[in-house]
């Protein structure tokens, strides 16, 4: 009997408005594994268009931050290791504005995390090894005109607001 590597439950809404994090399933028999990342019926996490994937590492140890978009959302996996994905809210008017939101991407915590424009994100292998990230963004990447900007990964990108400390926390 075959099972089923599509997502089973719907999205989760997190503390920042239109960030949400998507369960993943995988499928295992005999032969390996097969997880269904994104489909295009899942109109709450595919937007309008599809940009490019890419995968990005992550040495231990280096925080790859911080990071935003004015138009571009991300849509974000772990495929290898185990990484930290925090984001915070740094849209005016947003009612979420200066938000936090912590994430562990990592095969026992398969899951896609959505990323809206304006949403600061940054990431940080808690692993031995390097991590590996894929992103979906729904635009591609022109090197003349970049929708990205990026800010110091130890000091807040989100005026008046207290940086975030990327080390680690045991309890």
């Amino acid at each position: 009997m075959p099972g089923d590597p599509n997502p089973t439950a719907p999205p989760r809404t997190t503390a920042i408005d239109g960030a949400l994090i998507q369960p993943l399933s995988w499928y295992d028999d005999q032969r390996g594994g097969l997880s269904v990342l994104l489909r295009a019926d899942q109109e709450r996490l595919h937007g309008e268009r599809f940009g490019q994937a890419y995968v990005t590492t992550v040495v231990p140890g280096v925080v790859k931050a911080w990071h935003v978009h004015r138009q571009q959302w991300d849509r974000m996996v772990g495929l290898a290791g185990r990484t930290l994905l925090v984001l915070q809210d740094g849209r005016e008017g947003s009612s979420t504005h200066g938000a936090t939101v912590e994430v562990i991407l990592a095969q026992r915590q398969h899951q896609m995390v959505l990323i809206p424009p304006g949403v600061w994100h940054g990431l940080k292998a808690l692993s031995t090894d390097e991590s590996l990230v894929l992103n979906l963004p729904d635009r591609p990447y022109i090197l003349g005109a970049p929708d990205e900007f990026r800010f110091d990964p130890h000091a807040s990108p989100i005026p008046g607001q207290e940086p975030y400390h990327w080390d680690r926390r045991d309890g």
